[in-house]
């Protein structure tokens, strides 16, 4: 039986030492990213550092103590691996992988404040300001 490309992939993968992990994979562990492709597509674009240095590879290992410092939509986080990850897990779990380092990086969803509120006159018109604006416009 022909062995398929995942398999020939992981039968090349060489094992890592104990207590690290590769870069992609523990990116994909601590939900930091939403697959492991994409993980391995932040760290070809230079957009991961490890220890300062830029992560030359998605398959570079990562151990506890490093830190990582990660620019994605215009903004930088910077963990501190705390665990190598056995499984992705709910995000409770995935927390539990690194801390947070970054100045104000406790309250890191809640940048730009409660989702939906915005400030009086901004966006679009609620549906009594356009009621308003068809009474201004309506012919007498």
């Amino acid at each position: 039986m022909a062995a398929t490309g995942q398999d020939e992939e992981r039968q090349h993968e060489a094992p890592a030492p104990p207590g690290t992990q590769r870069l992609d994979k523990w990116l994909w562990f601590a939900r930091v990213t939403k697959s492991r492709t994409l993980a391995a597509h932040l760290v070809q674009e230079g957009r991961i550092r490890l220890n300062r240095a830029r992560a030359a590879k998605p398959s570079q290992s990562v151990r506890a103590g490093d830190v990582l410092t990660i620019a994605v939509r215009g903004r930088v986080d910077i963990l501190k691996i705390l665990a190598p990850g056995t499984h992705r897990g709910p995000p409770t779990e995935a927390r539990t992988l690194y801390e947070v380092l970054t100045p104000g990086g406790d309250d890191r969803r809640s940048e730009g404040g409660p989702q939906g509120v915005r400030q009086q006159g901004t966006g679009r018109p609620t549906k009594r300001d356009r009621r308003r604006l068809d009474r201004l416009t309506e012919p007498d």
